[in-house]
Parts: structure tokens; sequence; C-alpha cells
């Protein structure tokens, strides 16, 4: 039997951790109301990138939202965000918005600083890149995108908040990547500095994508949806220059 002071010692052993963290969210900045129009803009969003879109955490932010949101309204606001696989944890907003998000069980964080910002059109420098057929690479080169495949080019660095997207081909990045900042690419993604933020290769389902960077300092990975987050990367080759591709249903990093 068990002594009473082993039943001290017991009650005595902490079963969790408080610990901090730096996640990145993805925000859904609401500007108007227009629910058939949302899930209609939603809809495109996510056929563009299914497998990141698949039980994605989003913040909604209120805070340009240029009519009053009624429950009703945002209740149906949240189913629409919920068909298309996406899943609301809080709102964001001045502080009238509490009782509307205490009514949805949702938080209600303080307005942002204005950190996040949309990058959608390629910048200036972003060009398609002819590249050798594969028989041509020399032997232990980083796998290069098929003759023909839209490539985009970064040559500045990826700030906090930012999104880049390179739809139906790879993404090359010249220059680091902030935390907080996402990277997705159809096909491969190349970061010629520091990987501190997201980025999701093959986020169309390709299997054969595979993320290269000079220093592995990531906050989340993910290949065709598999992914790792970063208690997990600080295991193997943390701050080291590595390729990440899937093996089965798990992301495999090599030193490069």
């Amino acid at each position: 039997m068990t002594s009473d002071a082993n039943l001290d010692l017991l009650d005595n052993d902490p079963v969790f951790h408080l610990k901090g963290g730096m996640l990145a969210m993805t925000v859904v900045e609401l500007v108007r109301q227009a629910p058939e129009r949302f899930a209609m803009q939603l809809a495109e969003k996510v056929e563009q990138a299914p497998n990141f879109f698949q039980d994605t955490p989003v913040l909604i932010s209120l805070e340009k939202l240029d009519d009053r949101l009624d429950i009703a309204g945002l209740i149906a606001l949240l189913r629409i965000c919920r068909d298309h696989g996406l899943l609301p944890v809080a709102l964001r907003g001045p502080e009238d918005f509490r009782p509307l998000a205490q009514q949805a069980s949702l938080v209600l964080l303080p307005p942002g600083r204005g950190r996040e910002k949309v990058l959608e059109a390629p910048e200036p420098e972003a060009q398609a890149v002819a590249q050798q057929p594969a028989a041509a690479q020399k032997p232990g080169a980083a796998a290069q995108p098929a003759q023909g495949t839209p490539t985009r080019v970064i040559t500045q660095p990826v700030r906090s908040g930012q999104q880049v997207y390179a739809p139906g081909g790879d993404l090359i990045v010249l220059a680091p990547v902030s935390a907080g900042s996402e990277l997705l690419a159809d096909g491969h993604i190349h970061v010629y500095g520091p990987l501190r933020g997201r980025a999701l290769a093959g986020v169309r389902g390709d299997t054969q994508a595979r993320i290269f960077c000079q220093s592995l300092e990531a906050e989340l990975v993910s290949v065709a949806g598999q992914y790792k987050v970063a208690e997990d990367l600080r295991r193997q080759q943390w701050k080291e220059a590595v390729q990440i591709s899937l093996d089965g249903d798990s992301l495999k990093i090599a030193a490069l």
C-alpha cells in the first residue's frame, strides 16, 4: 500500500509546466460584412493551398470592420471558416468587442501594432528562372524546378507578418526570413539565409517537394501537409544547413 509520505510526494510532483512561446498565427482581417462574398473568396484561397489551410488556427481581426458585427453575423463567419478547414481561436479588436467574443467562447486580443503585411503580387525583382534539365545537374546539387516551371525569386528580407506564396512552382529567397513570416510554395522552397519563420512546401500535395535552407531556425516546416514545429526541430540539425523532404508519412531532415 502507498504510505501517506509517498502520497505527499506525489501531490507535490508537477503534472504540467507553463511555457512561453512565440507562435505564428494566420490573421483573417475582416473589412466588411458580406458573408456570401467572404465564403466565395475564402474558398478561392483554400483551393490555392488546401493542405496549408486544413485545421489551421486563425485569429479574426475586426479592427478595420466598417460595420457593427452582432452575434448572428459572427456565428455565420465562424461557420464559414470552419467549413473551409480554419479553426478560429480568437478575435482581435477594441475592448467593446469583448461581450461578443465571450458569447462565441473566443478570446479577445487587443488591437495589433500594424506589423502584419500582405504580400500578394510578385515583387519587381521576381522573375521566371529557366533551369537546366535534371540530368544536367551536378551530383549533389539541390533539386531544381523543371524547365518552364514558374519560379518566384525574392531578394529582400521577409519580415514578420509577411506571407510569400509561389503558386505552381518553386520559391527562392536570397535573404533572411524573420520569425512570424510564412513561405508557401507548390514546389520546393530555397532559403539562402536563416529560416526563422514558417516554410510550407508542396502545399498542393506534391510529396516530392523539398525545403532547403542555410540555417534551420524555423517555427514550423511542412512538406505536403506533414510538419514539424520548432520544439522538434531543435533536437536535430538546428542552425545548420539542411534539406527537408518527405519520407513516407514523416519529415526527413538531412545536412546539406
